[in-house]
Protein backbone atom coordinates (compact mmCIF):
# COMPACT_ATOMS: atom_id res chain seq x y z
CA UNK A 1 0.00 0.00 0.00
CA UNK A 2 3.19 2.01 0.82
CA UNK A 3 3.84 2.91 -3.23
CA UNK A 4 0.14 2.72 -3.94
CA UNK A 5 -0.31 5.57 -1.23
CA UNK A 6 2.74 7.53 -2.97
CA UNK A 7 1.29 7.72 -6.49
CA UNK A 8 -1.97 8.43 -5.07
CA UNK A 9 -0.84 11.29 -3.08
CA UNK A 10 1.11 12.55 -6.29
CA UNK A 11 -1.70 12.54 -8.75
CA UNK A 12 -3.43 14.71 -5.71
CA UNK A 13 -0.63 17.14 -5.90
CA UNK A 14 -0.38 17.07 -9.46
CA UNK A 15 -4.29 17.80 -10.32
CA UNK A 16 -3.95 20.54 -7.48
CA UNK A 17 -1.77 22.53 -9.50
CA UNK A 18 -3.00 21.58 -12.75
CA UNK A 19 -5.79 23.45 -10.87
CA UNK A 20 -4.03 26.52 -9.25
CA UNK A 21 -5.14 25.13 -5.78
CA UNK A 22 -3.04 24.99 -2.37
CA UNK A 23 -5.08 21.99 -0.64
CA UNK A 24 -6.69 18.89 -2.01
CA UNK A 25 -9.05 16.17 -0.22
CA UNK A 26 -8.86 12.85 -1.45
CA UNK A 27 -12.93 13.06 -1.37
CA UNK A 28 -13.24 15.87 -3.51
CA UNK A 29 -11.52 13.38 -5.78
CA UNK A 30 -13.77 10.27 -5.46
CA UNK A 31 -11.08 8.72 -3.24
CA UNK A 32 -12.28 7.19 0.22
CA UNK A 33 -9.38 8.03 2.32
CA UNK A 34 -9.20 10.52 5.42
CA UNK A 35 -6.32 12.29 3.55
CA UNK A 36 -5.59 15.81 2.02
CA UNK A 37 -1.94 17.58 0.46
CA UNK A 38 -1.47 21.04 1.09
CA UNK A 39 0.90 23.21 -0.22
CA UNK A 40 0.09 26.94 0.58
CA UNK A 41 2.92 28.75 -1.96
CA UNK A 42 0.39 26.94 -4.40
CA UNK A 43 4.37 26.18 -6.60
CA UNK A 44 4.71 22.85 -7.93
CA UNK A 45 8.65 23.73 -7.83
CA UNK A 46 8.92 24.33 -3.89
CA UNK A 47 8.62 20.67 -2.56
CA UNK A 48 9.65 21.61 0.22
CA UNK A 49 6.04 23.15 1.02
CA UNK A 50 4.60 19.83 0.15
CA UNK A 51 2.32 18.50 2.93
CA UNK A 52 0.44 15.04 2.87
CA UNK A 53 -1.57 14.39 6.43
CA UNK A 54 -3.08 11.06 6.48
CA UNK A 55 -6.19 10.91 9.27
CA UNK A 56 -5.50 14.54 10.52
CA UNK A 57 -7.14 15.64 14.17
CA UNK A 58 -7.37 19.29 14.60
CA UNK A 59 -6.80 20.55 18.19
CA UNK A 60 -6.65 23.56 19.77
CA UNK A 61 -7.34 26.22 17.54
CA UNK A 62 -6.66 29.93 18.34
CA UNK A 63 -7.47 33.88 17.37
CA UNK A 64 -9.99 33.42 15.35
CA UNK A 65 -9.39 35.23 11.80
CA UNK A 66 -11.73 36.40 8.73
CA UNK A 67 -10.02 35.44 5.31
CA UNK A 68 -11.52 34.90 2.09
CA UNK A 69 -11.73 31.33 0.81
CA UNK A 70 -12.54 29.71 -2.19
CA UNK A 71 -12.41 26.14 -3.28
CA UNK A 72 -11.22 23.86 -6.19
CA UNK A 73 -15.26 21.79 -5.58
CA UNK A 74 -16.80 25.00 -6.62
CA UNK A 75 -14.69 26.77 -8.84
CA UNK A 76 -15.16 31.13 -9.07
CA UNK A 77 -16.89 31.30 -6.28
CA UNK A 78 -15.24 33.24 -2.86
CA UNK A 79 -16.58 34.60 0.88
CA UNK A 80 -15.50 35.32 4.08
CA UNK A 81 -14.90 32.51 5.98
CA UNK A 82 -13.82 33.09 10.14
CA UNK A 83 -11.23 30.23 10.97
CA UNK A 84 -8.76 29.69 13.79
CA UNK A 85 -5.66 31.96 13.23
CA UNK A 86 -3.45 29.08 14.76
CA UNK A 87 -4.10 25.42 15.20
CA UNK A 88 -2.44 22.12 16.42
CA UNK A 89 -2.85 18.67 14.06
CA UNK A 90 -2.17 15.61 14.77
CA UNK A 91 -2.52 13.37 11.58
CA UNK A 92 0.26 10.39 10.00
CA UNK A 93 2.40 11.59 7.36
CA UNK A 94 3.48 9.44 4.08
CA UNK A 95 6.34 7.37 6.37
CA UNK A 96 3.51 6.08 8.44
CA UNK A 97 4.83 8.13 11.20
CA UNK A 98 2.81 10.13 13.46
CA UNK A 99 3.34 13.85 14.30
CA UNK A 100 1.64 17.13 16.51
CA UNK A 101 2.61 20.22 14.90
CA UNK A 102 0.93 23.92 14.94
CA UNK A 103 0.59 25.37 11.90
CA UNK A 104 -0.69 29.61 11.56
CA UNK A 105 -1.72 32.14 9.00
CA UNK A 106 -2.59 30.34 5.48
CA UNK A 107 -1.19 27.33 6.17
CA UNK A 108 -3.60 27.14 9.21
CA UNK A 109 -6.79 28.23 7.00
CA UNK A 110 -5.78 25.50 4.39
CA UNK A 111 -5.64 22.51 6.68
CA UNK A 112 -8.94 23.29 8.79
CA UNK A 113 -10.44 23.51 5.40
CA UNK A 114 -9.33 20.76 3.77
CA UNK A 115 -10.19 18.71 7.36
CA UNK A 116 -13.29 20.21 6.63
CA UNK A 117 -13.76 18.61 3.56
CA UNK A 118 -12.95 14.95 5.33
CA UNK A 119 -16.17 15.91 7.57
CA UNK A 120 -18.56 16.37 5.01
CA UNK A 121 -18.31 20.40 4.99
CA UNK A 122 -17.93 23.40 2.30
CA UNK A 123 -16.14 26.71 3.07
CA UNK A 124 -20.05 28.15 2.20
CA UNK A 125 -20.98 26.01 5.00
CA UNK A 126 -19.39 28.38 7.44
CA UNK A 127 -20.79 31.57 5.53
CA UNK A 128 -22.89 34.36 7.31
CA UNK A 129 -26.45 34.14 5.96
CA UNK A 130 -26.07 37.74 4.59
CA UNK A 131 -22.71 36.23 2.98
CA UNK A 132 -24.31 32.98 1.60
CA UNK A 133 -27.00 35.17 -0.23
CA UNK A 134 -24.36 36.95 -1.87
CA UNK A 135 -23.06 33.74 -3.77
CA UNK A 136 -26.50 31.74 -3.62
CA UNK A 137 -26.93 32.41 -7.52
CA UNK A 138 -23.17 31.18 -8.54
CA UNK A 139 -24.00 28.16 -6.47
CA UNK A 140 -27.26 27.77 -8.32
CA UNK A 141 -25.40 28.00 -11.84
CA UNK A 142 -22.79 25.54 -10.35
CA UNK A 143 -25.74 23.17 -9.01
CA UNK A 144 -27.39 23.45 -12.75
CA UNK A 145 -23.93 23.01 -14.61
CA UNK A 146 -23.14 20.33 -12.66
CA UNK A 147 -26.96 18.26 -13.05
CA UNK A 148 -26.31 19.12 -16.87
CA UNK A 149 -22.91 16.97 -16.57
CA UNK A 150 -24.62 14.36 -15.17
CA UNK A 151 -27.38 13.96 -17.51
CA UNK A 152 -24.64 14.07 -20.55
CA UNK A 153 -22.61 11.01 -18.44
CA UNK A 154 -19.30 13.99 -18.26
CA UNK A 155 -20.13 13.63 -14.36
CA UNK A 156 -20.97 10.17 -12.75
CA UNK A 157 -24.38 9.98 -10.55
CA UNK A 158 -24.54 8.90 -6.98
CA UNK A 159 -25.08 5.32 -7.72
CA UNK A 160 -21.61 5.67 -10.15
CA UNK A 161 -19.55 6.84 -7.51
CA UNK A 162 -21.07 4.47 -4.56
CA UNK A 163 -20.39 1.30 -7.03
CA UNK A 164 -16.18 3.17 -6.95
CA UNK A 165 -15.93 3.99 -3.35
CA UNK A 166 -17.22 0.25 -2.81
CA UNK A 167 -14.88 -1.11 -5.19
CA UNK A 168 -11.89 1.14 -3.87
CA UNK A 169 -13.12 -0.36 -0.19
CA UNK A 170 -12.55 -3.86 -1.42
CA UNK A 171 -9.29 -2.92 -2.48
CA UNK A 172 -8.54 -1.93 0.75
CA UNK A 173 -9.20 -5.20 2.51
Amino acid sequence: MDSELRDIVAQMFALMYEHEGVGLAANQVDLPYRLFVTNPTGDSANKDSEHAFINPVLRRGKEQVEGEEGCLSIPGVLGPVVRNKRITIEAYDLSGEAFVGEVEGLFARIVQHETDHLDGKLFIDRLAPTQFAEVKDELEEFEIDFQSKRECGEMPTDEQTAQRLAELEQLRT
